[in-house]
């Protein structure tokens, strides 16, 4: 029997995490063959050369696309969706996939999903049916109207991609693959090693014994005017906090410069004896650093997913995560110093969060190997409205 190659297209940091356990699964299943594609910010060393860490894993790379125009705004972002879709219709012309996989909803995965709808190849949308508050809302339930297949995370998420019209039979709630990583190291979460010697960064290097505050905040496409304004309003805040800070860069999104600028001017302006900065980790040893913090701070999927299942506390700022689903991990607050030294402290003050399962138990990336292989190949919609 013919082995189905699977494509699946990698373009940022987070996407990795989000897909990491089914990239396992594929490549172990019996009756699928993994065709690797690492493309956009995931090879930046900006941004924390992600594909360092996907080789480190032991997977083979079967194609790199190098389309990130440098800008950080609006324009590059849409002029690098146009180039994704240029250079991926010629990899996968070259490796002839059966079925094609792109993950979440970053500008860069409609590049993946145009390619391979206009050159009919089966489409495998993982993480559809969300809602959220910004340009990613287009991006994702666009992707959704372009696949054949939809591995959704939540209850809710499936009910959304059905009530877009499509069809329930190849509609999946497998939860998420992230959500895999998260009970792995829920069964070992000792943080056992010197973060600073083996991730680098930038900052002081502060004693992590008596607790640690993460903070991952990333701009937004829709409010990139306000980018820098809102990140120091988070800066002043944890610098009030007075506890050590494990800060990570933001992702490679419009506004992406008025954040970067912010965290350097006010890194020059005050002495932050707490802060430390970098710019990625592997997907493992980053939810061990967040199971063992005092909590999360900032806007980043990963409060609202990874930290729900964890138990970890969540400082949620701003509109990036709106309307997703939530565990009872999370507090909600503005762009606003005092709002969010507010959370804070009402987190310090409260037990530990219990675990959540709202986005799957654990097994998500088994269960979407299992149904690559056996799904009919298709690349048609059937009208279902």
């Amino acid at each position: 029997m013919t082995k189905r190659k699977i494509s699946v297209v990698i373009t940022a940091r987070p996407s990795y995490s989000r897909i990491k356990t089914a990239l396992k699964a594929i490549q172990n299943h019996p009756d699928l063959e993994l065709q690797l594609v690492v493309a956009a910010s995931a090879l930046l060393d900006r941004y924390g050369s992600a594909v360092n860490y996907i080789k480190k894993d032991g997977f083979d790379i079967a194609a790199k696309v190098f389309n990130v125009l440098e800008g950080e705004n609006l324009t590059a972002a849409a002029k690098t969706t146009g180039i994704g879709i240029l250079e991926l219709s010629t990899v996968f012309d070259n490796l002839a996939p059966d079925i094609v996989v792109t993950v979440a909803d970053r500008f860069e995965t409609m590049a993946t999903a145009i390619s391979a709808s206009y050159m009919n190849i089966p489409l495998a949308h993982v993480q559809g049916g969300e809602v959220t508050g910004n340009i990613d809302e287009k991006v994702r339930h666009s992707i959704t109207k372009l696949s054949d297949y939809h591995f959704v995370a939540s209850k809710s998420a499936y009910d959304r991609v059905i009530k877009l019209g499509e069809n329930p039979e190849f509609v999946f709630n497998t939860g998420c693959p992230s959500i895999d990583l998260a009970a792995e190291v829920s069964q070992s979460p000792e943080f056992d090693f010197d973060v600073y010697q083996k991730y680098g960064g930038v900052g002081s290097a502060p004693d992590l014994t008596n607790g640690y505050w993460v903070v991952m905040q990333h701009p937004v496409t829709t409010e990139i005017s306000s980018s820098r304004k809102d990140i120091e309003e988070t800066l002043f805040a944890l610098k009030e906090v007075n506890q050590p800070v494990l800060w990570f860069w933001p992702n490679v999104d419009a506004g992406a410069d008025g954040t970067s600028t912010g965290i350097r001017a006010f890194r020059e302006k005050f002495k932050l004896e707490n802060f430390h900065f970098f710019k990625n980790m592997e997907p493992n040893d980053f939810l061990r650093l967040l199971i063992n913090s005092n909590g999360l701070v900032g806007n980043s999927s990963v409060g609202i997913r990874e930290c729900a299942y964890l138990g970890v506390p969540v400082v949620n700022i701003g509109s990036r995560q709106n309307s997703r689903d939530r565990g009872n991990n999370v507090i909600d607050v503005g762009y606003d110093r005092n709002q969010i030294l507010s959370a804070i402290i009402t987190h310090q003050m409260e037990p530990k969060p219990n675990s959540s399962h709202v986005y799957g138990g654990g097994n998500a990336g088994q269960q979407i190997a299992d149904l690559l292989a056996s799904l009919p190949l298709k690349f048609h919609k059937t009208i279902t409205y």
